[in-house]
């Protein structure tokens, strides 16, 4: 039987979406993806702004969609994908922080996993600590297509933090353990997809360093941004 759409969050009827969606916390990114990469793109949502469309790319069907800040905003529209629309694959192309000395603007972050100082596990009544992953074929795919492009990346560990004006960060604790850049969404896709036996992947531009304090200029997010992009149309 078919689930019951509308959601509350997303307008789409059951099939207007397809089963690989590439998201990006701006609305408006996934307008400019869907204007850049899908051939007859369709608008499916406008519900409080969260854009979402449906094209081809390639002869494939695909939708890109935003999903807004934090781990509760993507924990709601991916839980919802997955569970209602049958949706089997999420790609997110996102923007973080490096904390890599190795890691500079316009580079990439392939989240193999990632760590969090959120109670969104404390769901699951787990009795330990549960580490969510990425899709291993995503992973590889996106490492093999950042090799072909000529991409600066890395593949590794990210931080979902759930606070971005931290008063106490601890930034040196995660830097000691390797962790390669501070974002905010990745665990929560990562312990969605896993609860519903789906596919996920992060992949993020480092738009600042929290250690060297360099920052994006407008130039950079206008000529580099597109590369996670070109990443996660490549596993389509």
């Amino acid at each position: 039987m078919k689930p019951k759409t509308p959601t509350p969050h997303i307008g789409a009827q059951y099939g207007e979406i397809a089963e690989t969606v590439i998201m990006a916390g701006d609305p408006l990114r996934a307008k400019f993806m869907a204007e850049k990469f899908l051939d007859n793109p369709v608008q499916f949502n406008q519900v409080r702004g969260m854009l979402g469309f449906t094209g081809t790319y390639k002869g494939k069907r695909v939708s890109v969609m935003g999903h807004g800040m934090g781990i509760p905003s993507i924990g709601i529209y991916t839980y919802e994908l997955y569970n209602f629309y049958g949706v089997k694959t999420i790609i997110r192309v996102g923007s973080a922080g490096s904390i890599n000395l190795d890691l500079h603007i316009g580079d990439l972050v392939i989240a193999m996993g990632a760590c969090t100082d959120s109670n969104y596990a404390a769901q699951y009544e787990m009795p330990g600590t549960y580490a969510p992953i990425a899709d291993f074929n995503l992973v590889r795919g996106a490492a093999e297509a950042c090799e072909r492009f000529g991409y600066n990346y890395k593949v590794g560990n990210v931080f979902s933090s759930d606070v971005f004006y931290n008063e106490n960060s601890h930034t040196d604790k995660w830097i000691n353990m390797g962790v390669l850049a501070v974002e905010m969404e990745a665990v929560a896709l990562y312990m969605n997809a896993a609860r519903s036996g789906n596919r996920a992947l992060v992949i993020c531009t480092i738009s600042d360093h929290i250690i060297t304090g360099e920052v994006t200029t407008a130039e950079e997010r206008q000529t580099t941004f597109t590369h996670m992009m070109d990443v996660a149309f490549s596993l389509i």
